[in-house]
């Protein structure tokens, strides 16, 4: 696009939030956010830099979405910059897109989260807290009725499933709806996305003062609890992050850039203790004149994909990003380049670990050189844990590029049955089985197809977990890991690796995580809490158990600060308190 095509695109543009694409061909080469979409697309008609020059000469359309708000913006291009793969943009990999709700174009239209809307379907969003939408979406289903099942299930039924038991779906698929009453419980669903939030405040307020009139304190708080959820949830467009007291979670960046690599150290502070650190790699641009401000600012908006907000940022440059920065400062994130003191020393620790980790190879490559497989960037790791035949559980847990990614775990209580090759087969087959859901439409869970499974055990346990493959249809590349020998083990052969080989220490902390997730678990599961939560006013059986899995076991429970125990449903500050006082 030559410079006078560029101003007249912008001409025709809105002077609102949104997102813009410049495109050739049809395959997007930029992506960029705009508070005034028109403004901003017009400056592209004087480039602020070479490589961008080089980018507006070979588009040849700007496609333009238009926002609700600045936040929304922010999140879409993330979405959009995961999806396509920009080549003038920085990009994270092999990070997440933010998440979605969409309604499907069908003859009765499906609700369900997703962060790949199918074509024709309406969505909303992007949104940064999937447990907030879920809550919502939940409700919403409670309240309207709307099915989420997929396609092949919700055809050819002769009796309702058990959504329609439990108050979840008013069952169109056998007629128990008509098909008239069914859109307008959809329409006003989506005037709830749209901005309407006392079409599902009012009834789950209704809801909340018949439950107390009756006495029913525990479905009362759960009301509360979802209530609250719904009644914030266009106040960012679902995408506030609540902070805490100022300065509790400090996250501090370093920052190493080499040709079209780099490397990201984070360090997590809390409470004035550093408790985290991590690094991650993102690909540049070859010709990116613009730096390490730019890769912040990439990495900032990428990686807080479902992931909350710290209370500050330490940087070692200023983003060269002004959107970012006024989103951030809305957020309540204070944003610091330190020049000395105790701050400063931090981002310099930051660095040097993003140095330290410059060039030092993850081990997926290595791995996948060794196996003969496409890639390993994205592994998941299975294991089970007994005593006995008792309390059997199944941890999946997944590492990405060589670090865990612990919003992508998953447990599992596997029926009691003492025969560890049986209870990896039903383990393996119930994430196959929900994978292959996921890519008919059903999106219970979302999680992208790993490269490579990884089962904790030996050939045994091996062929147990290509049997349930092979029986669900899941064709994704298996391997074990025998703890005696630490030998790998294949379909075809097994290999020995050096103790110092990356890919041998990747499957190593892959197979220790998967181990450790899958007792954790086992032990929760064991603990004696009928005598300890049973016993506290204003703790129901839901409740207690919703407090084991948000924080383990009872020992969990039992170090939880009461602002972390009202991070759960049905738990306000006075059953907080309580319960504190009583463990």
């Amino acid at each position: 696009m030559d410079i006078e095509s560029v101003r007249e695109r912008a001409g025709d543009l809105p002077r609102e939030p949104g997102v813009y694409q410049f495109r050739e061909n049809g395959t997007t080469l930029y992506v960029g956010k705009a508070v005034d979409l028109a403004s901003r697309v017009r400056s592209y008609a004087d480039p602020r830099s070479h490589r961008i020059a080089k980018m507006v000469g070979r588009a040849d359309e700007v496609e333009v979405a238009v926002t609700d708000t600045e936040t929304q913006a922010l999140l879409l291009e993330a979405n959009l910059i995961k999806r396509h793969g920009p080549r003038y943009n920085v990009r994270l990999k092999d990070d997440k897109s933010y998440p979605l709700v969409q309604l499907t174009d069908h003859e009765f239209p499906r609700i369900e989260i997703t962060r790949d809307p199918d074509p024709g379907a309406t969505a909303f969003g992007p949104y940064t807290e999937r447990g907030r939408v879920e809550v919502v979406v939940k409700a919403l289903r409670e309240t309207y009725g709307l099915r989420g099942c997929s396609e092949y299930k919700f055809a050819g039924r002769d009796r309702p499933c058990l959504d329609h038991d439990i108050g979840l779906c008013t069952a169109p698929c056998t007629g128990e709806i008509g098909e008239e009453a069914y859109l307008a419980d959809v329409e006003t669903v989506t005037q709830f996305f749209e901005g309407s939030t006392g079409v599902l405040a009012d009834p789950l307020r209704r809801g909340m003062e018949e439950a107390t009139e009756t006495r029913n304190f525990e479905r009362a708080a759960n009301l509360r609890d979802k209530l609250e959820v719904v009644e914030s949830f266009h106040e960012g467009a679902g995408e506030a992050v609540a902070s805490q007291s100022p300065e509790q979670e400090v996250d501090v960046l370093g920052v190493v850039v080499e040709g079209e690599r780099a490397t990201v150290a984070r360090l997590h502070s809390e409470r004035g203790q550093l408790v985290e650190r991590d690094q991650h790699t993102l690909s540049v641009p070859d010709d990116d004149e613009e730096g390490v401000g730019s890769v912040l600012a990439a990495f900032v908006v990428q990686y807080y994909a479902e992931r909350a907000l710290p209370d500050a940022l330490l940087l070692p440059e200023p983003f060269v990003d002004d959107e970012l920065d006024a989103w951030l400062d809305t957020e309540g994130v204070s944003v610091r380049v330190p020049g000395a003191g105790r701050e400063a020393t931090l981002v310099e620790l930051a660095l040097k670990n993003a140095r330290r980790g410059r060039g030092q190879p993850d081990g997926t490559a290595a791995l996948a050189d060794a196996l003969g497989i496409e890639r390993a960037n994205r592994i998941e790791g299975f294991d089970v844990s007994h005593a006995h035949g008792r309390a059997v559980v199944g941890s999946d847990v997944t590492f990405v590029n060589g670090s865990p990614e612990k919003s992508d775990y998953r447990r599992k209580k596997l029926d009691d049955e003492n025969d560890d090759y049986a209870n990896m087969r039903s383990l393996v087959a119930w994430r196959a089985r929900r994978a292959v859901e996921r890519a008919s439409g059903h999106a219970e869970d979302d999680r992208p197809n790993p490269d490579l499974l990884l089962i904790d055990g030996g050939e045994g346990q091996l062929n147990a977990a290509r049997d349930a493959l092979d029986e669900v249809g899941w064709n994704v590349p298996v391997i074990a890991l025998a703890k005696a020998e630490e030998r790998v083990i294949t379909p075809d052969r097994s290999f020995s690796w050096p103790s110092d080989a990356p890919e041998r220490r990747l499957l190593q902390r892959v197979r220790d995580e998967s181990h450790r997730f899958a007792v954790q678990y086992h032990q929760s599961l064991r603990d004696e809490v009928k005598t300890v939560l049973d016993d506290v006013p204003g703790v129901g059986p839901q409740t207690r158990r919703r407090l084991l899995r948000r924080f383990g076991s009872v020992d969990g429970v039992r170090g939880a600060s009461p602002d972390e125990l009202q991070t759960v449903s049905g738990v306000g500050a006075k059953t907080a308190e309580t319960i504190r006082g009583r463990l």
